[in-house]
């Protein structure tokens, strides 16, 4: 039987909320409904579930995203809390074993942490893919994914950009250029 992780990719507030500092706005919103229901399926399932979440720290000079975005994500704002309806099914969840929150710093939810390690020593060989956004971190965690050997699920009705054409770019290639199946 193989082995499944979802990974929820940035749904916070400042990515999603109408007046968050890099929000993807209505696109973000409109699949609050899809990411919380597959979240308490897989936690539901026993599957190991990952809050990837952006964190940044106030002027941080030397961060690449520095130059190209608005501030977002800042350490110890509100802007880093998971949105809506997710952020309550987190808390009720959060100290069941098969639950773990973790800060990223860059697009990839692998890059410069111990996600991998986490789901290999799990026996995970699936990764589902789920939040915000499709173009930027969805994509670039597929990416490494996909170099790291592991099969990808990107959940079409769960992810979201607030670039249309990225969006929808993003998914082609999750299709035939990983391999990922999306469904």
């Amino acid at each position: 039987m193989t082995k499944k992780a979802l990974i929820n990719i940035d749904y916070t507030y400042d990515f999603v909320a109408e007046h968050g500092a890099l929000t993807c706005g209505k696109p973000g919103q409109a699949i609050e409904e899809s990411i919380t229901l597959l979240t308490k399926q897989f936690i539901e399932r026993g599957d190991f579930v990952v809050f990837a979440v952006d964190f940044h720290l106030a002027n941080d000079e030397y961060h690449p995203e520095t130059p190209l975005f608005p501030p977002h994500n800042i350490k110890g704002t509100k802007g880093r809390d998971l949105y809506g309806s997710l952020e309550t099914l987190y808390e009720a969840n959060k100290m069941k074993s098969n639950v773990s929150y973790m800060d990223k710093t860059r697009y990839s939810a692998f890059a410069g942490t111990d996600l991998e390690l986490k789901l290999r020593e799990r026996g995970i060989t699936e990764v589902h893919l789920i939040g915000v956004c499709t173009d930027i971190c969805v994509l670039h965690t597929a990416v490494d994914a996909y170099n790291k050997g592991f099969s990808i699920v990107v959940h079409k009705d769960a992810v979201a950009s607030f670039n249309p054409n990225g969006h929808e770019w993003a998914l082609g290639h999750f299709e035939g250029s990983l391999g990922a199946k999306v469904i």
